[in-house]
């Protein structure tokens, strides 16, 4: 990863050597733009997904699905006082500015592929344009906690990836990877290998492979860190059902949180928003340039992944995973300290539970 431009980038057309600020801004923010959709310019097809503002105002809905998940927290590491934190494919910057919020002290590092963050964030946070496949360049041991999220789809060698990763953290410091599964799956056969979720799923992680980057990282997570050296590894599961389908009942059946089917359904009315908003944004580009679809058949098939999650008779979920390690070594502790809630979000309450925003008998889109 490194911090700044390759010099013989072709997507630059040669070096950069010399150029003031105001090109290499313009460089980076010289957008491509396919079927009506925005998407970056440094490292132009390394990522899939679009940076127009629809996008970027997903990604902040999944930020505040992940904190559902987590009942309003940033993490589930057991962090003591860090210092130095790294967001690797922070997006919109949303929780590296959170977590600078949590942390006051601690100096918080967001970086992506595009300048897409805001321009007002605390002091003790700071943006960077960086691309996760090329080498690192921060300093060995300089990183008290990493933080992973949604990378899937995007690392083109994960062992290498957390290879570099346990290089860079600190002894003692902590990896934190959370991701979910792109096929969702039911617990009470209402899908199956006929079901048109199997056929996205596959189609998905198919694109993934002629892509070169994998959509499976939520299921392998644990056993990569463990090859990277990392130690006391601990891995949570939840689901996030695909509408509002969750009731008394129906409901899931385990690995999902414990969590009651109220906050089940609440979890599964913003997926279903988020994806049946989003589809298109996660899929065009891989479909038509992996894939060789025709934008047509692209959008057929988009068209009828919007219609089936609509359908509250298929109790589909997507699995989700959050699984975080600690490099051996550092000094000992007086204590790891809890998680912090979120700050910025609004919907965390005094005590740190999450404050649920819909009507209880709210199931999603008609």
């Amino acid at each position: 990863m490194h911090g700044g431009f390759n010099d013989n980038d072709s997507t630059y057309g040669g070096s950069l050597i010399g150029c003031d600020s105001d090109t290499l801004a313009s460089y980076i923010t010289d957008y491509r733009y396919e079927n009506g959709r925005r998407y970056h310019a440094y490292r132009d097809g390394e990522y899939w997904g679009p940076n127009d503002e629809h996008s970027n105002d997903l990604q902040d809905l999944a930020h505040h699905m992940y904190l559902m998940t987590l009942e309003g927290k940033l993490h589930l590491a057991p962090l003591d006082n860090p210092h130095n934190i790294l967001d690797i494919g922070t997006g919109t910057g949303i929780w590296a500015i959170e977590m600078a919020d949590a942390y006051p002290s601690a100096h918080v590092i967001g970086t992506d592929l595009s300048p897409i963050q805001p321009l007002f964030v605390p002091p003790n946070c700071a943006f960077e344009i960086e691309d996760l496949n090329l080498d690192w360049t921060y300093s060995k041991s300089q990183f008290d906690f990493i933080h992973i999220r949604e990378l899937f789809g995007s690392v083109a060698d994960w062992d290498e990836f957390f290879s570099s990763a346990f290089e860079h953290t600190k002894p003692g410091g902590y990896v934190e990877v959370i991701e979910h599964s792109v096929l969702p799956v039911s617990d009470d056969g209402t899908v199956n290998e006929e079901s048109f979720f199997t056929l996205w799923g596959k189609t998905v992680v198919e694109m993934g492979r002629r892509f070169g980057k994998s959509f499976t990282i939520w299921e392998e997570s644990r056993e990569r860190l463990e090859n990277a050296g990392f130690v006391d590894i601990v891995e949570k599961k939840y689901k996030w059902p695909m509408n509002g389908w969750p009731s008394p009942e129906y409901r899931t059946h385990g690995d999902d949180g414990e969590k009651s089917w109220q906050r089940l359904r609440e979890i599964g009315v913003w997926n279903q928003l988020r994806l049946y908003d989003g589809v298109e944004g996660f899929m065009l580009r891989l479909l038509t340039v992996a894939g060789g679809w025709t934008y047509d058949n692209a959008q057929a098939f988009l068209a009828r992944m919007r219609e089936e999650i609509k359908d509250l008779k298929i109790h589909a979920y997507l699995n989700v995973t959050v699984v975080y390690g600690r490099k051996p070594g550092g000094k000992a502790r007086a204590g790891d300290q809890p998680p912090h809630p979120a700050t910025r979000s609004g919907y965390v309450g005094p005590e740190g539970g999450w404050r649920s925003t819909i009507p209880e008998d709210y199931q999603g889109l008609p």
